[in-house]
């Protein structure tokens, strides 16, 4: 009788493994829950319907894909710049993509894989102001941002210090002060304001000025200490990079006249 019990209990196991390795080819169970602006026209963008768009949306939903998750697994939590942190740290999403830059404070707190991608502090003018150039000609001009924004301290504090701030709760508020001649710019990363210069409804109506007034490593945020996520993402970034789907996303998002750089080297997690 032991003979077929040994028997019963090997074709028993194989059989669990057989369910095992099916289980594991169909992917992860439940959903991934990944942290993204929701007001930031081709960057991230919750639009009517609920549906999304934006460069980080297509950035996030490719590293989904490559961790194994089908887009109708993808949950797409709304952050602001203020809670990104806060939203690691007690587990509400498994990652941020949300114009993120690294940089030192923030990696006390989370850890990032990326960057990528590289972004400019510019100013969004009216199509036809041929006034402003450089920062310098903001002086005894009105300049629009958001409040608290280090892109308008910036320029108030070290290239235009004559100019006039304008701080508003939205970028939105910023780009209809803009249009009705409230203000003569508005700042941020170019790759906000030429989301907004590429909406429809803005199509001919402003223009970026060009400038590269900072540097904006963007990072993929993940809870401090999971390098493992970290290294996945890395190399989802990677793969994105190489096969076009990165440059295609660009494009895409930001309009064919934004001069984007090329993908930056990717330097975390190393």
């Amino acid at each position: 009788m032991k003979v077929p019990q040994a028997g019963a209990l090997a074709a028993v196991i194989g059989l669990a493994l057989t369910a095992t390795g099916c289980g594991g080819d169909s992917g992860p169970k439940g959903n991934l829950s990944i942290g993204i602006k929701f007001d930031q026209p081709g960057v991230g963008l919750r639009e009517q319907g609920g549906v999304f768009s934006g460069f980080d949306v297509d950035v996030s939903t490719y590293i989904a894909k490559e961790l194994g998750y089908k887009p109708e697994q993808i949950e797409f939590k709304k952050v602001d710049s203020s809670d990104r942190e806060l939203l690691l740290q007690y587990n509400e999403v498994e990652f941020v993509a949300a114009s993120y830059s690294i940089n030192d404070k923030r990696k006390e707190k989370v850890d990032f894989a990326g960057p990528y991608f590289l972004a400019h502090q510019d100013l969004l003018v009216r199509a036809d102001d041929t006034t402003i150039t450089k920062a310098e000609d903001l002086n005894n001009k009105k300049l629009c941002s958001v409040i608290g924004s280090t892109s308008a301290q910036n320029v108030k504090e070290k290239l235009a210090p004559k100019a006039s701030l304008l701080e508003q709760d939205g970028y939105s508020d910023c780009v209809i002060a803009l249009q009705d001649g409230v203000v003569d710019a508005m700042t941020t990363d170019n790759s906000i304001l030429a989301g907004y210069a590429a909406q429809k409804i803005n199509a001919g109506k402003f223009k970026l000025v060009g400038l590269s007034l900072s540097n904006e490593s963007y990072g993929i945020g993940v809870k401090k200490g999971d390098k493992e996520l970290q290294g996945k993402i890395n190399a989802a970034l990677k793969k994105m990079v190489q096969d076009g789907s990165w440059e295609a996303a660009v494009k895409k998002n930001f309009g064919p006249n934004y001069r984007n750089e090329p993908a930056p080297v990717i330097t975390t997690g190393s």
